[in-house]
């Protein structure tokens, strides 16, 4: 008979001894103190005590709209208008005004015909991928190396044919949409910014292959939507492209900072996914307030964001300033997103957990899948509510930490390109 406990039991070890264990801290957010939390003692961090004041160096709530009063109030005022819950999935009982009102914005935001909202960012690329996928006879799916584990899952899951080109590689793209019949549906999917490195796509670039080889083009903006364009629109927008763009895909849990995921497209292809989509067919929809906090977060960024957003690129530039300046392995970065290789597991491990205990700042360890081995590293999130002050006193922590655990002096590993995880 099989002992599965001690099957999980061993599988927990290894992960233990290569160090990519996970634990969770918990954190206590109070309204109007972000980054501040109080971070609870407990089982995941092996303490005991009082809770802590932490500055939240991680979050992707990248603009701090999870707390702003003007998505506070409309959410308080749904939930009194419509309950808690949505009460069914969207085709039984579960779409709500909010929910229409919500897509109508997302849809202007893009300038597009239409949009379709799914319970998060994850649920919408493995439910549109895998729909559209299928539904094109014949479709060869193009995907950069590096997309996200939501987009190989969607891909996967359609059964289509599938082309992984070199990250960003424009040469080796049209290589492979070269070799394809040009008769066969193809569609090239692609993120805006590439959240572990920082990197941006050149989307004006794999616009021009696709109107060139007959693809739709599919871009996940989750990182980029909230921060960038004039009205917070991505990186299609700052870049002038969204109207070459056929799918922009985002989210509303980053700079938006409430929860959910979605599509914007033309109204056939919505309503093609709409009307096949498993994941979207048979999930409960977003609960009503969280789409009219939602719809308040999108409607306030795009008419107000403009500072926050120039906030952000400054604290971000600042920050990776004085992390070179004090020989610290700042990774190269395009975007808000300031990666610091480790390089190691273990050790990504212990300096997160002395940033923690000692200085009480807040950054969780980045390994394996999540990265290539032997990339490990700390992910830095900036936001317009870290102050300058806030930046002094991390990289201040960081060399302390760095020099006592790492090594005396700069870290002098190379940052090779190894590619993503689970890309095949």
């Amino acid at each position: 008979m099989t002992d599965y406990d001690a099957v999980f039991a061993s599988a927990i070890a290894e992960l233990r001894a290569e160090g990519r264990y996970r634990t969770f801290v918990e954190l206590d957010r109070h309204d109007a103190e972000f980054p501040h939390a109080s971070r609870m003692p407990g089982p995941w961090t092996d303490e005991s005590g009082a809770p802590q004041d932490t500055v939240v160096w991680c979050s992707n709530d990248y603009l701090g709209m999870g707390e702003h009063p003007v998505v506070l109030d409309a959410m308080e005022r749904a939930v009194r208008s419509a309950g808690a819950g949505s009460g069914g999935t969207r085709n039984i009982s579960g779409t709500s005004t909010d929910h229409v009102e919500l897509e109508r914005e997302l849809a202007s935001l893009h300038a597009k015909d239409a949009a379709l909202v799914f319970t998060s960012g994850y649920v919408a690329n493995e439910a549109a991928l895998s729909s559209l996928a299928s539904g094109l006879p014949g479709c060869v799916v193009l995907s950069d190396e590096r997309n996200h584990a939501s987009i190989i899952a969607g891909i996967q899951q359609s059964q289509a044919e599938k082309r992984i080109f070199s990250h960003s590689d424009m040469a080796d793209l049209e290589r492979q949409l070269n070799v394809i019949v040009p008769e066969r549906p193809k569609i090239i999917v692609f993120e805006a910014i590439y959240s572990m490195d920082g990197d941006v796509a050149p989307v004006e670039a794999i616009c021009d292959l696709a109107e060139r080889y007959g693809a739709l083009t599919y871009l996940d903006e989750v990182h980029a939507v909230g921060m960038y364009g004039e009205t917070g629109a991505g990186i299609a927008e700052r870049e002038g492209q969204a109207a070459r763009v056929d799918v922009i895909q985002g989210s509303l849990a980053k700079g938006f900072g409430v929860m959910g995921g979605y599509i914007a497209a033309s109204s056939p292809l919505i309503d093609f996914v709409r009307s096949t989509a498993r994941g979207f067919i048979f999930t409960t929809s977003l609960p009503p307030a969280l789409a009219a906090a939602a719809t308040a977060s999108v409607r306030y960024v795009r008419r107000y964001g403009t500072d926050d957003r120039q906030l952000l690129q400054q604290r971000a530039e600042r920050l990776t300033t004085l992390l070179v300046e004090a020989g610290l392995p700042a990774m190269s970065s395009e975007s808000h997103i300031v990666p610091i290789l480790v390089g190691d597991p273990v050790l990504c491990e212990r300096v997160s957990r002395a940033l923690m205990f000692e200085h009480g700042v807040y950054v969780q360890p980045i390994n394996y899948p999540t990265v290539p081995r032997g990339t490990e590293r700390l992910r830095l999130c900036p936001t317009p509510k870290h102050t300058e002050r806030h930046v002094d006193e991390l990289v201040a922590a960081l060399n302390d930490v760095w020099s006592r655990l790492v090594m005396e002096g700069p870290l002098e590993t190379p940052i090779q390109a190894l590619g993503s995880v689970g890309r095949a």
